[in-house]
């Protein structure tokens, strides 16, 4: 065929395809898109059990559907008319497969442009939304932020308003200024404004500080907004109390927990001891040829003793200076025979034995017992209870003790005898003024009602105290006040000078004072010995009820009623007799040889009923146990007619009313020693008391002297023991044995 049949040809109209043809087309086209949607289903399926992450498997499926589009033509699905016919296809348009796959190619081209243009025009909106989002969310947390700072202010507020008002709360006693109002039973007052200020400005940041371990009827929980946060920045919280003075524990790790706008206060750890006691070094040995005169005031106290006592209970071996001697030997009731009459009131007994704890040395004990004013002759008494209510003095030792020792004391004193009670904290005030003991349920009530709170101005409580003594001062009767501390003074006058003097210029006027302490961890031993020495009163330690009965009860008339004042002892040594010697105890009693015969040096006081033992340590000039060298240029003693005389002993003392001393003088020989078996059995326990009380001290002078051998000599001088006191101390020692140091 030419070119030009070729275009006739196709210039001729197409024939219409038979319909049996159609029909096979057709069922073929629809049996090839069955098969072949059976495959893919097939595959889809397979691609979902394996893995769903697979590139290659969604690329062949994707491929498969893409495939479905490509604009060629089907060759595979024609009838045998086209077979035989080598004609193009000759189907209407509308039929043919490059149109139908241009179609659908072109729809998708169309679709995923106008997806992409949707996504261009939604990101900016998205952008701009997340803009104002971020924005708004900044302000709101910046609104928060003011609230929260404050909130914060409100706490602040808040805490340091109750730590100025209770101390007892937060357990904070710094140097805050405070109302000088006076106070009531359990009234704690409250701050100005500005005051609170300048607590704010003093310890700017606070989170909580430890509460006392027992429970008290003020607050324990301080209500603030409900978005307050606690704030807590423990290094400088920690520096404000050593600035500030504050003595309480400081929580390291506070929780505060918010319930219904409340913070709960957490629990404080242990406290921490900060027990105090004055440092000093024991005697040493005294050569008789360079300082034969020995001299000191005579000293009752029993503090050091029970405090001892409390520490070997608890498993722990004393501080070192916390153990004084002498307190430990005169805490015994001793039964030296007792003076005649009023007129001379000491009786002196001395003994003379070998030392148990080295071999060649001899003790010289020596024991004094005053006079025991009868019944009839007990002058009324003008009494003040001054009493510790500061936060430190919340503690079931201490406070409570106090409530329950007074109540004993109550029932020791004549009807007629005036009470009066002050107390001290941020604040002093008087809670009772005089009243007659005869109004016992009124003096009960005021002291029941007291509660621990605030600070401590003990300085101010005694200057209080010594105003009530002297507006019922009895000139005929006792005039003394009793103060009741842990001896923690940190607001006000506290040095130790000042408070000396004015107790000095009191005791001259004839109003005496006394101390008790109570507690444990915060006990200022020093202070109160300061106190009592110069107020011409006693220093007695109460750690439990038995004890404040013993102290308060059994011998109240020699805590109470003195006898005499200003007592001092003095001892010469022979020096052809005795070589060294050594006074066991009574280093912060010791005075020089010319203040025995000097009447303006104070000096203690006796009770009535008192007993005072004092114990030295002797070398023989004979012995082999010297522990000084004699000096090159030492000249020999000569020996005289009173060689016999190991030593002399003078006791100078005051009359209550007198300031002129008298003197008692009484030789010290070789062979001086009661033939009484009983007072013999006094003589040895005290001297085991005294070697305990060495050892407890780490003492250089005891050398092989040990626990076991305290026990069998106080074991073996025990005696009667009415109260049970001698047959404690032999338990003490057990348990000194077995405790470990702090």
């Amino acid at each position: 065929m030419n070119e030009h049949d070729l275009q006739q040809q196709l210039q001729q109209p197409t024939p219409a395809p038979a319909a049996d043809a159609k029909a096979r087309h057709i069922a073929a086209a629809m049996a090839a898109f069955s098969a072949q949607h059976t495959v893919t289903a097939n595959e889809e399926s397979r691609s979902i059990n394996e893995e769903q992450n697979s590139p290659q498997k969604k690329s062949n499926v994707l491929q498969g559907f893409l495939q479905r589009l490509r604009p060629t033509r089907d060759t595979n699905h024609h009838g045998s008319d086209s077979m035989n016919n080598p004609t193009f296809d000759n189907r209407p348009l509308w039929q043919k497969p490059a149109l139908i796959s241009s179609i659908a190619a072109s729809s998708l081209a169309v679709l995923a442009g106008i997806t992409f243009m949707q996504h261009l025009a939604i990101n900016p909106v998205n952008d701009e939304l997340s803009a104002t989002l971020a924005k708004q969310t900044a302000e709101a947390n910046e609104q928060r932020k003011q609230s929260e700072r404050a909130n914060d202010g409100l706490l602040e507020k808040k805490i340091a308003t109750d730590v100025v008002e209770e101390a007892v709360v937060t357990g904070v006693r710094a140097e805050i200024p405070q109302e000088r109002n006076v106070i009531s039973a359990g009234d704690t007052g409250q701050l100005p404004d500005a005051s609170v200020a300048d607590a704010l400005q003093r310890v700017p940041e606070y989170s909580v500080a430890a509460p006392p371990p027992a429970p008290v009827a003020s607050r324990t929980t301080a209500a603030v907004p409900a978005l307050a946060k606690p704030i807590m920045r423990q290094a400088d919280l920690i520096k404000e109390a050593q600035v500030a003075g504050m003595r309480e524990n400081i929580v390291s790790a506070p929780e505060l927990k918010r319930a219904n706008g409340a913070i709960d206060i957490p629990t404080a750890p242990p406290q921490e001891y900060r027990d105090r006691f004055e440092g000093f070094t024991e005697n040493a040995v005294t050569a008789v040829s360079e300082n034969p005169v020995s001299t000191f005031s005579i000293d009752v106290d029993t503090a050091s003793y029970s405090f001892v006592r409390r520490q070997l209970n608890n498993g722990q071996l004393p501080a070192k200076n916390a153990v004084r001697i002498e307190e430990m030997i005169n805490y015994f009731d001793y039964t030296y025979p007792a003076p005649r009459d009023e007129k001379t009131p000491f009786a002196t007994h001395v003994s003379v034995m070998d030392s148990p704890w080295k071999k060649g040395n001899q003790l010289i004990h020596i024991g004094i017992q005053g006079y025991q004013l009868p019944m009839a002759k007990i002058p009324q008494s003008n009494l003040v209870f001054l009493l510790d209510v500061s936060g430190s003095m919340d503690d079931p030792g201490k406070l409570p003790l106090v409530k329950q020792s007074m109540s004993l004391l109550l029932d020791t004193l004549k009807p007629d005898d005036t009470i009066a009670i002050a107390v001290y904290a941020g604040a002093t005030g008087t809670v009772l003024e005089p009243t007659k003991v005869k109004e016992k349920t009124k003096i009960l009530a005021a002291l029941n009602n007291l509660q621990a709170g605030g600070s401590t101005a003990g300085a101010e409580g005694i200057a209080l105290a010594y105003q009530l003594a002297e507006a019922n001062f009895n000139s005929n009767g006792v005039n003394r006040i009793i103060l009741a501390t842990d001896g923690d003074f940190n607001v006000g006058q506290t040095s130790d000078d000042a408070l000396q003097d004015l107790i000095e210029r009191k005791r001259d006027k004839g109003i005496y004072l006394s101390v008790l302490g109570f507690g444990q961890g915060n006990y200022q031993d020093a202070m109160m010995q300061t106190l009592a020495q110069n107020g011409n009163g006693t220093a007695a330690y109460i750690d439990t009820l038995s004890e404040a009965q013993k102290v308060l009860v059994n011998e109240a008339k020699s805590t109470l009623f003195p006898i005499a004042k200003d007592v001092k002892i003095q001892v010469e040594f022979n020096p052809a007799t005795v070589a060294e010697y050594r006074l066991i105890g009574y280093e912060t009693r010791a005075l020089n040889r010319e203040d025995f015969n000097n009447d303006k040096v104070d000096a203690g006081e006796i009770g009535s009923g008192h007993k005072v033992t004092a114990i030295y340590e002797i070398t023989p000039v004979n012995s082999d146990s010297k522990l000084l060298e004699p000096g090159r240029y030492q000249q020999q003693a000569t020996m005289n007619s009173k060689s016999s005389e190991l030593a002399f002993l003078r006791l100078r003392y005051k009359l209550p009313t007198q300031n002129q001393s008298m003197l008692i003088e009484t030789p010290i020989t070789k062979n001086t020693r009661d033939a009484s078996a009983n007072y013999q059995q006094e003589v040895n326990f005290s001297i085991a008391v005294a070697g305990f009380a060495q050892l407890l001290r780490g003492s250089n002078y005891t050398g092989d002297f040990n626990y076991d051998q305290v026990i069998e000599l106080a074991q073996a001088n025990k005696g009667k023991d009415e109260y049970g006191y001698r047959t404690e101390f032999i338990q003490l020692v057990r348990k000194a044995k077995i405790a470990k140091p702090l």
